[in-house]
């Protein structure tokens, strides 16, 4: 249970922000589940805090739980019976208690911990700041997709001012860049505990300037923002057709950087690329290291998934995670959904986590891609038909290039279309061991993002295989 609303924490502090999880959600609790009703009891500290998260987040309460439990809905009831007289703060209180600072909420929550506690100190500025301490540089996997940018990040954190001033990271949702904005911040206030640091997103940033507008306080908004010593913005696509924004955005960036300042920027394309955007901030935003972070291959995909099964207390084998990297073709932040998916279901059946617990539960989440009535023979079959090539030559050893390629094609819809473990695939094709198998869908997945014909003739494959087992 606590593995199940730790992650519903994360979602609702990134969906949220950090205050409404130290505000709302920090003394509640996940007492129980009942699969049979689908029902989930939280255990809540008192009657008032209850109303309000009743009032305003029953809906992301059911929304994130389910997903994590893997059920399509369910209800939420809440239990505040361990509280002997109900909580009764006058209204005037409500508002005090939603603008605290951070670092006040964390005080209020913590009582206990000693104020000269390095860590408490650490987690205290991180809150502040808005960074995540969760994501620092231990918790990112690097590999081939994401090098460049990981290596750069790190520059910037080690030598604050000196490194790529400004830096934008680009690249699709779930690769990695919110991540990485936070790894720097968190570094960045490990070594320079005297630093202000600030992470925001565009749409918040966006929202507290619309806001600084109709309270007439725009001067102490940008004030805020210039006083800065690190900037981290994340999606700044967002800003595209905000007119005023940009403006504003225009002049904190100008005053950071004639002072040295570090901004670090994510974006999902390059400044070019951004419609609605200010030819001058998309001019600046070149003027330091612009650095694309691309879909994972493999290998690294299962690093990932080793990686967050040792941060979830258990162990995963090699076909497991092949099986599951193989289910999300490129998103990582849906990889670890997946992953916690899947522990969970695992710990409601009483089991350990196995290939076949990870079978079903992405079986019911890809069920519209992978389909039980794929056999590898189809596969086999149909890669053979569409390239003129007979299967006993697909299953030869022979390594001509044309050969390979075909091979390679039927390895990677055997992993995609069918449950079979890499050691059955490589078996089955010509005996050959998983780890040949894992070379060759990192080896197709690569040429396929390099070559839009291919990744084209590999779709029509797969459509041909698919549809005929429905």
């Amino acid at each position: 249970m606590e593995l199940i609303w730790n992650e519903f924490l994360k979602i609702v502090r990134e969906e949220a922000g950090s205050q409404v999880v130290e505000t709302w959600f920090k003394a509640v609790h996940l007492k129980n589940w009942d699969r049979l009703r689908l029902i989930v009891t939280l255990q809540m500290p008192n009657q008032f805090v209850t109303r309000w998260v009743k009032d305003h987040y029953l809906p992301l309460l059911k929304t994130h739980l389910a997903r994590l439990l893997h059920v399509a809905e369910l209800s939420v009831e809440f239990d505040s019976s361990k509280v002997e007289a109900p909580l009764q703060p006058a209204p005037s209180i409500i508002p005090a208690v939603v603008s605290r600072s951070m670092t006040n909420i964390e005080q209020h929550h913590t009582g206990l911990v000693r104020v000269d506690d390095p860590r408490e100190q650490l987690l205290q500025r991180c809150r502040a700041s808005k960074v995540n301490e969760i994501y620092t540089f231990d918790t990112f996997i690097v590999g081939p997709s994401n090098s460049l940018a990981h290596a750069a990040a790190l520059a910037i954190a080690n030598n604050l001012g000196k490194e790529y001033n400004p830096m934008l990271m680009y690249g699709g949702t779930g690769l990695g860049k919110t991540h990485l904005l936070h790894c720097i911040g968190n570094e960045v206030l490990r070594k320079y505990p005297e630093k202000r640091v600030r992470y925001e997103t565009s749409d918040r940033f966006i929202t507290e300037f619309i806001s600084s507008i109709k309270q007439e306080k725009i001067h102490a908004f940008r004030q805020k923002y210039e006083k800065l010593d690190l900037l981290l913005l994340d999606d700044i696509q967002f800003f595209s057709n905000k007119e005023q924004t940009q403006e504003m955005f225009f002049h904190i960036f100008n005053a950071l950087h004639e002072k040295q300042k570090y901004i670090v920027m994510s974006s999902d394309t390059v400044p070019q690329k951004i419609d609605g955007l200010q030819e001058r901030i998309k001019s600046r935003l070149n003027w330091g290291l612009v650095v694309d972070i691309q879909a994972p291959a493999l290998e690294t995909k299962m690093a990932i998934l080793h990686k967050k099964s040792e941060a979830l207390g258990f162990s995963l084998d090699t076909d497991t995670a092949a099986l599951i990297a193989g289910s999300v073709t490129s998103n990582v932040r849906e990889l670890e959904g997946m992953m916690t998916r899947i522990n969970a279901f695992a710990a409601l059946m009483n089991k350990p986590v196995s290939f076949e617990i990870a079978a079903q539960v992405v079986a019911s989440v890809a069920g519209e891609t992978k389909r039980e009535g794929v056999l590898l023979h189809d596969v086999l079959k149909a890669v053979g038909k569409y390239y003129s090539m007979p299967i006993a030559d697909i299953k030869s050893k022979k390594r001509s290039k044309d050969i390979a390629t075909v091979r390679q094609i039927a390895f990677y819809l055997m992993k995609k279309l069918t449950y079979s473990p890499l050691q059955v695939i490589g078996e089955y094709v010509g005996s050959r061991n998983h780890s040949t198998v894992i070379h060759a869908l990192s080896k197709i997945e690569q040429m396929m993002k390099q070559d839009v014909h291919l990744a084209e003739k590999v779709a029509a494959i797969e459509h041909d295989i698919v549809t005929r087992s429905i």
